[in-house]
């Protein structure tokens, strides 16, 4: 599309704001705001693309005025999409009193310099975008240090002569400092900031991992659950554990990680692990800023890939999770691919299935209705149980602990009394669990 596009229904209007206010001396932040999206090379956005731009510009508060879109061979180096094109874009965001414009794209800071000087506006580019969202909607102490610490490293490349305030030597009458110009001195208060938030997160992480050891020992196994974003996982794990975690129709609508006990059907647990969603071209900032939140994933016994069966562009959401997985280490890890909202799709059913093998692969589900909660079950079972048997046991009176280890791992049929003071347990225990159980005997 070469012509500026008319305007598209906005969501409720909130300001944008990117960056901390003490780094940048920001005008004012904006609402009405220009979307622009080119095709570069020989890459097509798809629509569904096109689409996703926009829910993220009205996930993160802004009114869509319009939108310009294009075709070029590269980037141009100084404006991004050329003079003619510049000037376009000047007169749309003229007309519709646009105060913002996002780049679907990423932007270098002396191309973001450039276009501000030109349009007189904000701009923003895809990854400030998102960093924007997820400041938005952390909530915990450790999310928003994460949110800040990413939103930093963003702006750490920006702080080149970005506004006048930067380009004058401090000086004059009861003005004259020590040397250091404004720049060297934003530098500085951000490099101090960055340090301190990676401190504070070093010790977090040091928690996590003590809690990741201590599960380790508890030997429960942990799912997790990966996904695209607004793909249903947090009904899903909802749906599952009963924690009421926040559900809403909308691109990342919860970023802190929940952990809840799963009681399966068979007697078995496991540990459940809601993560953060993911999206195509999530920031560089953003994962390595989440690395430790995404650490459960990597320490997973299990993934459940959440799908929205209902996507028309399920197969490119797919690719762009397992591109993330990747990045963050977790590609290897077993999983089950569980394809949300079927009640979304006319005809569609719950159904469970399995590869030659007889290993579960592949679950159809509603978590909105419920619809196929129980194969799901059947499929946890058998991927983090296996088969299961059934085991007496005669424990003698100083055996309480593995009694109680029994009540916690396994799905007890039968307890009886003996007269010695011990029990007699008649069992329902999965291989595994039957096997660590005989690691543990003298």
């Amino acid at each position: 599309m070469s012509e500026a596009q008319a305007p598209v229904p906005a969501a409720e209007a909130r300001s944008v704001a990117v960056g901390p206010s003490l780094v940048f001396e920001r005008p004012k932040a904006g609402e009405r705001a220009v979307l622009v999206d080119l095709d570069i090379g020989r890459s097509t956005t798809e629509d569904d693309e096109r689409e996703e731009f926009v829910l993220l510009a009205q996930a993160a508060g802004a009114e869509v005025m319009g939108s310009i879109g294009g075709s070029r061979a590269t980037p141009d180096s100084r404006l991004f999409i050329g003079s003619g094109k510049a000037e376009e874009l000047k007169a749309l965001v003229t007309a519709t009193e646009s105060e913002l414009v996002i780049f679907n794209h990423p932007l270098s800071p002396a191309q973001e310099r450039n276009l501000e000087r030109l349009l007189e506006c904000r701009v923003i580019d895809r990854s400030g975008l998102i960093l924007d969202i997820f400041a938005q909607r952390a909530r915990s102490f450790e999310g928003k240090l994460q949110v800040e610490l990413a939103q930093l490293r963003h702006l750490s490349t920006r702080l080149v002569r970005g506004w006048t305030h930067l380009e004058r030597q401090k000086g004059g009458i009861g003005l004259r400092g020590p040397g250091e110009t404004q720049l060297e001195t934003d530098r500085r208060l951000l490099s101090t900031r960055v340090a301190m938030l990676e401190r504070r997160l070093a010790r977090i992480e040091s928690q996590r991992a003590q809690g990741r050891k201590a599960r380790a020992k508890a030997e429960l196994p942990v799912v997790s659950l990966v996904g695209y974003t607004n793909a249903g996982k947090s009904t899903l794990f909802n749906r599952l554990t009963e924690a009421g975690v926040l559900e809403a129709d909308q691109l990342f609508a919860t970023l802190d990680p929940t952990l809840r006990r799963l009681d399966l059907p068979s007697g078995s647990h496991v540990l459940l692990a809601d993560t953060v969603g993911f999206v195509s071209r999530l920031p560089h900032e953003l994962v390595a800023a989440f690395r430790s939140t995404l650490e459960e994933t990597r320490g997973a016994s299990l993934l459940l890939h959440v799908i929205d069966a209902a996507a028309a562009n399920r197969a490119r959401l797919m690719a762009d999770v397992e591109t993330v997985l990747a990045e963050i280490g977790s590609h290897e890890r077993p999983r089950l691919e569980v394809f949300n909202k079927i009640d979304r799709l006319e005809g569609e059913t719950a159904r469970l299935e399995r590869d030659v093998d007889g290993r579960p692969v592949r679950v159809w589900v509603s978590a909105r209705t419920g619809e196929g909660m129980d194969l799901l079950h059947q499929a946890l079972i058998d991927l983090t149980g296996g088969e299961r048997l059934i085991e007496t046991f005669t424990l003698e009176p100083a055996e309480g602990q593995r009694r109680a280890w029994l009540y916690r791992h396994a799905r007890v049929i039968e307890d009886q009394p003996l007269d010695s003071g011990g029990w007699e347990l008649r069992c329902e225990i999965a291989r595994v669990d039957l096997e660590r159980l005989r690691a543990r005997l003298p």
